[in-house]
């Protein structure tokens, strides 16, 4: 099975946190991952807030920043995905960054993945033709 899986996602695999086991089953090599290139940045940009607030070390950020390279993940260039993430990020009022990751999904013809709750939740109020599934429904 192939999937899109957003920063949410991925995070779980870098940081302890509620459906990091689940994120961390995906990891399995049966699932075949794809993500915008963007994902590194935006687990950066996390890792970095998350250094501000003392919980984690710059090595520990360093390390995790590390681990997601070595993760599997199909990166994909996401300049070719942002005049559609715009249309969607209008239609769903919700930020372009986390409907690059939709534009990727809609173009692969493949599930996202997220663990979200806002975006599932602005998702969740359109008829899309594209498959979103929380973290916790992923089996």
């Amino acid at each position: 099975m192939t999937y899109v899986v957003d920063a949410s996602v991925a995070l779980k695999w870098l940081i302890p946190e509620p459906l990091s086991e689940r994120a961390a089953s995906l990891l399995d090599p049966s699932y075949a991952l794809l993500a915008p290139d963007m994902l590194v940045v935006e687990a950066a940009n996390v890792l970095w807030r998350k250094t501000l607030r003392r919980e984690l070390s710059g090595a520990e950020a360093a390390l995790a920043l590390s681990t997601l390279g070595g993760s599997g993940v199909e990166l994909r260039p996401s300049a070719p995905l942002a005049a559609r993430a715009l249309s969607l990020a209008s239609a769903l009022e919700h930020p372009v960054y986390d409907c690059v990751y939709l534009t990727l999904a809609e173009r692969e013809r493949v599930p996202l993945v997220s663990a979200d709750a806002r975006f599932l939740r602005a998702v969740a109020k359109r008829r899309l033709k594209i498959d979103v599934l929380p973290l916790a429904d992923v089996t």
